[in-house]
């Protein structure tokens, strides 16, 4: 990899809110956007289905954290986390409902000698996907454990949260 100047650390929640459990990346940004503050800087960016348009924003960060529903047949709701050398690997395999977007970018960052090298998709296992606005209840009581998992993630990468008093909790 490419040495970059000050790329920082990236949280990109990926998925289609209007697709049930695909949206739950979604709302584990908006769990850490309003939950808590970071120190350094962490940027929180809405990835949606972006797909190719995130390439720049990955290539250019030190550190990335993908928030996605990551189907790799586990019972629903289980937390999935799936370290920078697994991500080549599991390529083969579609492991959420835009992931061939994804996964086309992270391929590319990979030839480009631009992936950082640091970073990590972190979901759950979705139950449900298919066209409604509300996840299941089974991502619903894994968001916590997620939530939790994404801020040790940044934590061990060296960013301090502090929870707002305002704090959205699921």
């Amino acid at each position: 990899m490419t040495d970059r100047p000050g790329g920082g650390t990236v949280v990109i929640g990926l998925g289609n809110p209007l697709m049930a459990d695909d949206g739950l990346g979604l709302a584990a940004l908006e769990a850490l956007r309003h939950g808590w503050t970071f120190e350094p800087h962490v940027e929180l960016v809405d990835g949606g289905t972006w797909g190719m348009n995130l390439l720049y924003l990955i290539e250019d960060a030190d550190r990335v954290l993908l928030l996605d529903a990551i189907n790799v047949e586990a019972p629903p709701g289980d937390v999935v986390e799936l370290e920078r050398d697994a991500l080549p690997r599991m390529f083969g395999l579609k492991i959420s409902p835009h992931q061939i977007d994804m996964r086309e970018v992270l391929a590319l960052a990979q030839l480009r000698d631009t992936l950082p090298r640091e970073i990590v998709a972190m979901g759950l296992q979705p139950e449900r996907v298919e066209m409604s606005t509300e996840v299941t209840p089974a991502l619903r009581a894994g968001l916590p454990a997620l939530t939790e998992r994404a801020l040790a993630r940044l934590a061990a990468w060296g960013h301090h949260s502090r929870a707002r008093s305002t704090a959205v909790r699921a």
